[in-house]
């Protein structure tokens, strides 16, 4: 990780722009669904609050301000995500039980650290790379917990009968789809990962290194829902050729027949969204599948999904520029960014010559090197100037929950 800026005041200027945010992403729940946790891998809303601002007491203000009094002793614990370096976590799966601290409370410890960060910062004289390291880290650490948010709450919702709207305007309707098209990335010897020039970036991201690249297509947008209902109707989760092993037992074992959010009622298709129930927009790109889903999409399409080097190349070659605005009018199937994080046929491990930040900041991706896969490129929940080309997401093959979709690729002899 390195900063972007070496002035204090720009980055404590982008610090309350986006502790603003996470309290306005907020700003449509009702007080009860603060402690809402659908399941033991999302987390409460008022969980969410908490931990971005444990991050900032923890690692900014207990060691680099000498006069700091923390604010609880025992919020340490409750919002302690996974750091064993610093203590004990409490139970992830039992979050939603913390009906105390109230949610006044954590809006209180939001407003204390927020003022004591501000005092930092007016000592430090603008320039203190170490500090402003970890209140960039923080900022970001803080952006993926604004996406994981929206997930959560999204899962969460859905599991009421009710399923009640998060956003209560009118969802984008899609344009139809573009043909399928493929986008060539010869053979050769490329660099990937982030390098010194990048303005921001995660350890995991690193070192930059070189890997050789077969020749390959990627497909020029997203997969659809149309697509996607095509692969269903054939049979696609009965055929048990088309899925990996695990794929296979998790689909039988659970009965799954289509992705998370689709509901079917008598011979149409519905889609629970964060505008909440809606008729399947078939243009719209086919999103929440698993890895086993996407691998078995692929393989019934004569396609594989693409490698994560693959599709760093391609979006080097064919992504254009990373839009700044990412708003629901600028979205597409085309972007490679901002619409869908996407799944790659690459196992999360670390790259060569990879070292862990030094500390307790060396737990936040190293020790996750194991059993997942990586996602590149975005999503809609992805806040502005946080996605890059580098960027590896990760999660379980099981996990579906994210907002996740499909890019295809094909070998070319």
């Amino acid at each position: 990780m390195k900063p972007n800026r070496i002035d204090s005041q720009v980055i404590l200027d982008e610090y309350v722009d986006v502790r603003a945010q996470s309290v306005r992403l907020c700003s449509p729940l009702n007080p009860e669904d603060y402690n809402l946790q659908g399941m033991e891998d999302t987390s409460p809303p008022k969980w969410h609050l908490g931990h971005t601002t444990w991050f900032f007491e923890e690692f900014l203000l207990k060691p680099y301000l000498k006069d700091y009094k923390e604010f609880h002793p025992s919020l340490q614990r409750i919002f302690n995500s996974y750091y064993q370096t610093v203590g004990i976590p409490f139970t992830r799966k039992h979050r939603g039980m913390l009906t105390r601290p109230s949610l006044d409370v954590v809006m209180e410890y939001r407003s204390v650290v927020d003022q004591e960060v501000a005092r930092l910062l007016s000592d430090i004289h603008g320039r203190d790379t170490k500090i402003l390291e970890i209140l960039e880290t923080g900022i970001h650490h803080e952006k993926q917990h604004q996406e994981l948010l929206l997930m959560d709450i999204k899962y969460s919702f859905s599991l009421n009968p009710l399923f009640p709207a998060y956003d209560t305007k009118p969802r984008m309707i899609y344009p139809a789809a573009d043909e399928l098209g493929w986008l060539e990335v010869p053979p050769g010897v490329y660099k990937c990962g982030s390098t010194s020039d990048d303005l921001f970036y995660f350890d995991n991201e690193t070192p930059s290194h070189r890997t050789y690249i077969n020749h390959v297509e990627l497909s020029n947008r997203l997969v659809t829902n149309r697509e996607y209902l095509a692969f269903i109707e054939s049979g696609g989760y009965q055929s048990f050729d088309l899925w990996l092993s695990d794929g296979w037992n998790l689909i039988t074992s659970e009965n799954i027949q289509a992705p998370r959010y689709w509901i079917k009622s008598d011979h149409s298709w519905s889609e629970f969204t964060l505008h909440g129930l809606q008729e399947l927009d078939l243009n719209a790109p086919v999103s929440h599948l698993t890895y086993y889903e996407a691998d078995a999409f692929a393989r019934w399409a004569g396609a594989r999904l693409p490698s994560e080097h693959e599709w760093e190349i391609a979006a080097s070659l064919h992504g254009g520029s990373i839009p700044m605005d990412h708003s629901e009018a600028k979205r597409s199937l085309n972007n490679w960014y901002y619409e869908l994080w996407q799944w790659t046929q690459s196992s999360y491990q670390p790259y060569p010559g990879f070292k862990p930040n030094p500390g307790a900041l060396g737990e936040y991706n190293g020790k996750f090197m194991v059993d997942q896969y990586v996602l590149r490129g975005g999503c809609k929940a992805s806040p502005s100037n946080h996605i890059r080309k580098s960027y590896r997401n990760f999660f379980p093959s099981h996990s579906c929950w994210m907002f996740s979709g499909i890019r295809l690729a094909k070998d070319i002899s």
